[in-house]
């Protein structure tokens, strides 16, 4: 009685221009903090009331060239379905990136990198993928990206990269679990022919 389901953009950190290095990232959290039919607490309030928790049942991950975000949930009950398909087409067309919200979010971002680079096993790393990944992109495309950037960036920035890249020829919906595969896949082909 679960399923998931998945939205996967090709696009990532490699595809941040100069002044977007972390935005990628950014973005990622900020389709948590408000959609077009989930404004924002919303959708962490319904996700809570269904017994949903982030990390197990809602989670996401950014990397250099893509960006993936994860649905688990029950099958017995019709409107969590319905709200899940919503959650993911919002997220894939109709995201706010409300300026106050971004504003908001910018000491999480800067916080989860000081949490997983500011430390021992973070300076090796920073001191090792140069060696490994050379003069390619990946070098200067790390996924947590620049926090000068992501404490300073406007709204704009990361609603340039979500109109240039979370785009339907760049996406995918993938979809695991206890339901009836037949009418899943004519639920995600009505669902999200309509995107632009």
């Amino acid at each position: 009685n679960r399923a998931e389901l998945w939205l996967a953009i090709d696009a990532g950190s490699l595809q941040e221009e100069d002044d977007q290095q972390g935005l990628a990232h950014f973005l990622e959290h900020m389709l948590f903090n408000g959609t077009q039919r989930f404004p924002e607490q919303a959708l962490i309030d319904f996700f809570e009331k269904v017994g949903m928790t982030f990390g197990p049942d809602i989670n996401a991950y950014t990397s250099f060239d893509e960006t993936v975000y994860m649905l688990r949930f029950p099958t017995d009950d019709a409107g969590i379905i319905d709200t899940a398909f919503a959650v993911l087409e919002d997220w894939a067309a109709h995201a706010t990136i409300d300026p106050a919200e971004v504003d908001a979010e910018r000491g999480v971002v800067v916080e989860e990198e000081r949490l997983r680079d500011q430390n021992a096993n973070g300076r090796i790393r920073k001191q090792i993928l140069p060696f490994l990944l050379g003069d390619s992109r990946y070098a200067v495309r790390q996924p947590i990206g620049r926090m000068d950037i992501v404490r300073s960036a406007p709204a704009g920035a990361i609603r340039r990269f979500y109109s240039d890249w979370y785009r339907p020829d760049l996406m995918a919906v993938i979809a695991v679990g206890d339901f009836d595969a037949d009418e899943f896949a004519a639920r995600i082909r009505e669902q999200f022919a309509q995107l632009p």
